[in-house]
């Protein structure tokens, strides 16, 4: 259809007769259902607003990319239909971008999009705005946004899992020697100093205080290297999700109760502001419990003592997020992006596992991990668990 064709039919309306307009009419709706069968033969998803962002047009590649049907998107904001996708931000701009996201319903995917602003043909231009035409450099204006969605999943994948599949071989072997060479003389060393202890117990009182004093830290080497076996072994061999219906409260507050001895120690003040009226998750009570755990911990030794952890959940239509914001020296700049990495630990006695068994459970149970950085000033972790999984992530471009 010739562009402007809709324009010019309106303007000659009052000078066509009724036989005519019908005709035309047959011809729009022709060239309409002859459009739209192209664009949903097409396996690539289509999105098409208005400058406002409402949705005008979407096809059916795009609906099975998201789950939703085309009449709970006619009209309504595509930042609506789609949260996470800060759409504000990606129509700011009159050139083509394109970006990687992560859709987590109704399946799991890995979508590469690009928004390519659609401007007014020359007639409409000048119709819409006169000092379009005096200044050569400015665009012409912005009819509306078209969004193309190509799925890269299985691209996306396999170069994840190449790139897991080599850090997960070396932290089995190495996790695998640790356990095989470590684990047995550490039970042997264990049963030789509890004999020791009881052996101390009928020494002099002054002999008897020193020995003690190395037995207990002796005991204290054993518990550490027995800590980073166990780490080791958690972050090589996830069990299998146990999910059902936990009130994240509770996990917490469990939590930090385990950790009660830790805290009074470190002379720590653990703020906590929960939401009352949480909905309940589906997640594996014990996993999760581990990654509080290893935040919490990491927050401890990252403000020694008499810091201040604050501990905030809440809740939206789509997700419960727990957001944990400590006082301690945050993370350097050149240091961010490697938190996540094995080994990588910014601590004397740290296995550099933490984060990445926290990632490892977060993502199992369908949620995202982020961590803002005030350096000098401490972090804030937020973890938003699903509670439906109409939502996606954007990844970094």
């Amino acid at each position: 259809m010739k562009s402007g064709f809709l324009q010019k039919l309106i303007e000659r309306i009052g000078r066509v007769g009724p036989e005519e307009v019908q005709s035309y009419l047959v011809r729009l709706a022709q060239e309409k259902g002859f459009f739209e069968t192209i664009f949903n033969a097409i396996h690539e998803g289509i999105i098409v607003t208005d400058p406002h962002g409402n949705i005008s047009f979407v096809n059916d590649a795009a609906c099975s990319l998201f789950g939703f049907s085309k009449e709970e998107c006619a009209g309504r904001l595509l930042a609506e239909r789609i949260p996470g996708l800060h759409w504000e931000s990606l129509a700011s701009s009159e050139r083509i971008i394109s970006r990687d996201m992560e859709v987590f319903y109704p399946q799991n995917r890995f979508l590469n999009f690009y928004v390519v602003p659609l401007n007014l043909d020359e007639d409409q231009a000048e119709r819409k705005s006169r000092t379009a035409r005096r200044k050569s450099q400015r665009s012409a204006p912005i009819a509306g946004y078209a969004m193309i969605l190509r799925d890269i999943t299985e691209t996306r994948r396999s170069t994840e899992e190449t790139i897991e599949s080599e850090r997960l071989n070396a932290l089995t072997l190495l996790a695998a020697g640790v356990a095989h060479e470590i684990g047995n003389p550490l039970n042997s060393l264990h049963i030789h100093l509890q004999l020791m202890e009881r052996k101390a117990r009928k020494l002099p009182e002054n002999v008897r205080a020193d020995l003690q004093d190395s037995i207990d830290i002796a005991k204290g080497e054993i518990t550490r290297l027995d800590y980073i076996i166990n780490q080791f072994l958690r972050a090589i061999r996830p069990a299998p999700l146990q999910t059902q219906p936990e009130n994240i409260n509770t996990l917490l507050d469990e939590s930090i109760f385990f950790l009660a001895a830790e805290i009074k120690d470190r002379d720590i003040i653990v703020e906590r502001e929960l939401k009352p009226d949480l909905p309940l998750v589906e997640v594996d009570r014990n996993q999760l419990k581990q990654a509080f755990y290893n935040i919490i911990k990491n927050a401890f030794q990252a403000m020694k003592s008499e810091g201040i952890l604050h501990i905030k959940t809440d809740a939206t239509d789509n997700h419960v997020s727990i957001v944990f914001t400590d006082t301690g020296g945050g993370i350097s700049p050149e240091n961010m992006s490697k938190i996540f990495d094995p080994y990588f630990t910014t601590k004397a006695s740290g296995t550099g596992l933490g984060l990445l068994i926290v990632r490892r459970i977060v993502r199992e149970h369908g949620g995202e991990i982020d961590i803002v950085n005030n350096e000098g000033r401490g972090i804030s972790l937020t973890i938003r668990l699903p509670i439906r999984d109409r939502r996606v992530r954007l990844l970094e471009g």
